[in-house]
C-alpha cells in the first residue's frame, strides 16, 4: 500500500520584502518601548519633587562647588510639567530656552528626509559652535552671578 504524498509548503522567498517587514516590525518595538519610557519619565519628574533624595545629585557642583550648565534642570523640568514655567526659568534659564530647539532636533531626526534644509541647518557647524558657546557664557555667567 503506497501512502499519500505528503503536502510540504513552499518556503517563502528570502528577498527583501521578509527582511523590510522584520525591520518594520524592530523599529515599531523599539518606538513603543521608547515612547513608553518617555511617558513614563514624564509622570516621574511631574509627580515627585527634584529636591528629594530620589534624584542624583550633580557630581561636579558636589566637586568644584561650581555650577554645571545642567544644574537645576531636574527642578526645571518638573516645574515645566507641572506649569510653572517662571520657576523653570529660575531652576535653569537655558534648559527653559532650548527646550524649543530640542523638540526642533527630535523632529528633524524623526522627519529624516523630509525636512532636508531644517535637518541641514541643525547641523551647521556655525550652528552648532554658537550653541556650544551659548552654553559655556551661560556657565560662567550664572557661577559669576551666583544664579
Amino acid at each position: 500500500m503506497t501512502k499519500p504524498p505528503v503536502y510540504i509548503p513552499p518556503e517563502p522567498p528570502a528577498g527583501p520584502q521578509s527582511t523590510a517587514k522584520a525591520r518594520v516590525t524592530r523599529r515599531m518595538i523599539l518606538t513603543a518601548v521608547i515612547c513608553i519610557a518617555a511617558i513614563g519619565a514624564v509622570i516621574l519628574y511631574a509627580s515627585v519633587d527634584p529636591s528629594t533624595n530620589l534624584y542624583p545629585r550633580c557630581s561636579f557642583r558636589m566637586l568644584t562647588g561650581l555650577s554645571c550648565p545642567g544644574c537645576g534642570s531636574q527642578r526645571a523640568l518638573h516645574a515645566l510639567l507641572n506649569g510653572d514655567p517662571a520657576a523653570a526659568f529660575r531652576f535653569n534659564a537655558i534648559l527653559a530656552i532650548e527646550i524649543p530647539l530640542i523638540v526642533l532636533l527630535i523632529v528633524s531626526r524623526i522627519s529624516g528626509d523630509r525636512a532636508p534644509r531644517l535637518r541641514k541647518f541643525l547641523s551647521a557647524r556655525a550652528f552648532i559652535l554658537l550653541l556650544l558657546s551659548t552654553i559655556i557664557i551661560w556657565t560662567v555667567v550664572r557661577n559669576i552671578l551666583e544664579i
